[in-house]
């Protein structure tokens, strides 16, 4: 095999344009196949990097997803973190659509033309913060059934003392993918349970 069909973790970064640790932990994550050399280091196929990028690319739904994805709206302003969901949660093979924007003020404009199923939020971001985005929705009772998580190094008290409404699902940061995905593998069960 030729050595350009294995890239270190440093040429996968230039070639997705993010940093060495985001490439570590999308190995890690299972967002990209990788192995270990017998000194330690880590090879990812190349295939393994240019399909992310084609997906990344290419949003059309496959012939194999389901007509009714779960939609899924993340506010986030750190660009890395964000393409960090992109990558994680497109790997999942899960029935779900996300957009991804960077401040609470673009938080409320995706939901006013189309409230998502669920929203996963930063609470530190510049303009509007996730804690006026928040509370902005949860008082209109029209978004009553709309899920709301919050991904956020600030301490949990903290977060309550601030005011986050008590029906919000709050995970600390690094980001928790495992405990995410359980929360929306249990929406789409229960959006495929018959009425």
């Amino acid at each position: 095999m030729a050595d350009t069909e294995f890239l270190s973790t440093r040429q996968a970064a230039l070639r997705l344009g993010v940093s060495l640790g985001t490439v570590q932990n999308m190995v890690e994550s299972g967002a990209l196949e990788a192995w270990k050399t017998a000194g330690g280091h880590r090879r990812i196929p190349a295939t393994s990097v240019d399909l992310l990028l084609a997906r990344r690319k290419n949003h059309s739904p496959g012939p194999q997803e389901p007509s009714n994805p779960l939609d899924i709206l993340i506010t986030e302003d750190d660009p890395t973190l964000q393409l960090h969901y992109q990558l994680t949660m497109e790997g999942w093979n899960m029935p779900l659509k996300l957009r991804i924007v960077d401040n609470g003020f673009e938080g409320l404009l995706q939901v006013g033309q189309r409230p998502p199923d669920v929203l996963i939020a930063d609470l530190m971001m510049p303009g509007m913060d996730g804690f006026e985005m928040i509370r902005r929705l949860r008082a209109n009772p029209d978004l009553s059934r709309m899920d709301i998580i919050v991904v956020s190094a600030i301490d949990r008290e903290e977060i309550r003392k601030r005011g986050l409404p008590p029906d919000v699902t709050v995970f600390g940061k690094p980001i928790p993918f495992h405990e995410i995905k359980g929360f929306l593998l249990g929406r789409v069960a229960a959006r495929q349970r018959p009425q």
